[in-house]
């Protein structure tokens, strides 16, 4: 236990009863000093009501320290509030922004107390002045990208502030979660982000699992991380495609987008489905690889690597690509580090943060995975990213898949755990996947709590932007590619 918070273990089910439940001034206090500077950050953040109380959690990654720190507080029903954590930890904007929606707990002093996901109305900031006009994108796209509302206040083609906001589905994917049964939860898990249906599911896999005390088998842990590293293969590969089109080099365009085609075929071979479906399921997963198939994976990733690395030669050593990706869109390591970035997003800042690397789990642990850093913060970074991502997930898959060990692919889960808390974590394509789950003296859930990645990083994408060009956002907005779904929850 560290100071206030008891210390828990990704994945490792604890007794709701050791959690600390403190004054609300000691909380906040802890939350500020924890994640001051580059100590700690916040995992998640959420009320869950009991009577007329509403108890609030606060989970702390201590990133270098391969810990995650949880404490709570609670509030009464006759005053739903507390000091807001935003003016001292920008970070915290988002998540009490959803706090008080969802609880109707007022973060007093929270600067910036618009709706979250809600169809309230939304008060837009305004930039006035002479020459500054508005520019407003969405929330109806071209094409099938999901509603989401972009609005700049530019002078010229310079924006001064871009404003996002989404939650136009707002699916009640949490609170379905708590009615479903078992069967039915894992197909709402694999739901939540249809382009990260492996990593989600995975994370709720881990929850049912550990609560259960359930030790699946190492085969079926081995093709669980197949799955998820070929998930991040056909994601990284497609984005790098669609940087190609988005500044008109379709030579790289056609081929990325072929490659990602290649991925997901592979992961419907090991699933089948090409998005993973149906694959994982808590217990182990539900199909397995003959001999034959992995020879045949051995050799079409042998190929595939060849091209991979061929064209991002091509792309990434192009004066006109460079000159287009280089010093656009920067987010400052400080400025990820404010605020809370996770994933590819925030190792192109130069954060230290992969959940493979800092808080691993099953396979992870005997094969470490190689933590991949850039410093610019800008398009150029978060693609190259990408791509430094891609090689290392080729060499992982060549290595896990010549050591399979002979073993079952399933086995049934129990009944879980009762008065316990778990924190689920996955590094899934866009960063860091948590599931959060509480459960009653019966072993019922009766919270169930999910962050996914995007919900840290659409702040950046904003900053991103500032100082920037109206033609610049595509391209911007791609480097970050961050889920609609996977917010509207």
């Amino acid at each position: 236990m560290n100071a206030l918070g008891v210390c828990l273990a990704n994945g490792v089910p604890a007794a709701l009863d050791t959690v600390p439940c403190v004054d609300v001034a000691a909380w906040r206090q802890w939350i500020i000093e924890t994640c001051k500077g580059s100590t700690g950050r916040i995992v998640a953040l959420f009320a869950d009501a009991h009577g007329d109380r509403v108890r609030l959690y606060a989970i702390i990654g201590m990133d270098l320290q391969h810990e995650l720190w949880l404490a709570a507080t609670e509030v009464c029903a006759r005053a739903l509030h507390y000091p807001s954590l935003t003016p001292d930890l920008p970070e915290a904007h988002w998540f009490e922004r959803e706090l008080y929606e969802e609880s109707g707990v007022v973060p007093q002093g929270h600067p910036w107390l618009k709706p979250l996901r809600t169809d309230r109305p939304y008060p837009f900031y305004r930039v006035d002045g002479e020459g500054i006009h508005e520019v407003a994108v969405g929330p109806v796209h071209a094409g099938i990208i999901e509603p989401g509302h972009f609005r700049f206040q530019c002078h010229g083609e310079k924006i001064f502030h871009l404003e996002i906001q989404l939650g136009y589905q707002h699916r009640g994917v949490e609170s379905l979660l708590l009615q479903a049964p078992p069967a039915r939860r894992a197909i709402l898990a694999e739901s939540i982000a249809g382009d990260t249906v492996i990593g989600h599911m995975l994370a709720h896999a881990h929850v049912v699992e550990q609560l259960a005390g359930r030790a699946i088998p190492a085969r079926a842990e081995g093709l669980r991380v197949i799955a998820l590293e070929l998930e991040r293969l056909a994601n990284h590969v497609g984005d790098l495609g669609m940087l190609s089109a988005d500044i008109g080099f379709l030579t790289a365009a056609n081929y990325f987008g072929r490659l990602r085609g290649e991925f997901l075929n592979l992961l419907m071979a090991l699933t089948g489905n090409r998005y993973g479906r149906s694959f994982i399921r808590p217990g182990g997963v539900l199909l397995d690889l003959s001999r034959t198939e992995i020879a045949a994976f051995q050799k079409r990733l042998t190929r595939s690597a060849k091209e991979v690395q061929a064209v991002a030669r091509l792309f990434f050593s192009a004066t006109s690509v460079l000159d287009r990706l280089e010093q656009t869109g920067i987010v400052e390591t400080t400025a990820a580090q404010a605020l809370g970035l996770v994933g590819p997003a925030a190792r192109a800042s130069g954060l230290h943060r992969d959940v493979r690397h800092d808080y691993p789990t099953g396979d992870y642990r005997s094969s470490p995975f190689p933590l991949v850093r850039l410093t610019t913060g800008d398009v150029y970074a978060r693609a190259r990213i990408r791509g430094l991502e891609v090689q290392h997930a080729l060499d992982f898959l060549q290595r896990r898949l010549k050591s399979l060990p002979q073993e079952k692919i399933f086995l049934a889960c129990g009944a879980a755990q009762p008065s316990a808390i778990i924190v689920s974590l996955v590094e899934g394509w866009r960063g860091e996947i948590a599931h959060v789950a509480i459960t009653d003296r019966g072993g019922a859930f009766t919270r169930y709590k999910i962050v996914d990645p995007s919900f840290h990083n659409w702040m950046g994408l904003q900053i991103a932007m500032r100082g920037g060009q109206i033609s610049d956002f595509p391209l911007c907005n791609k480097s970050f590619n961050l889920s609609y779904a996977g917010h509207d929850l």
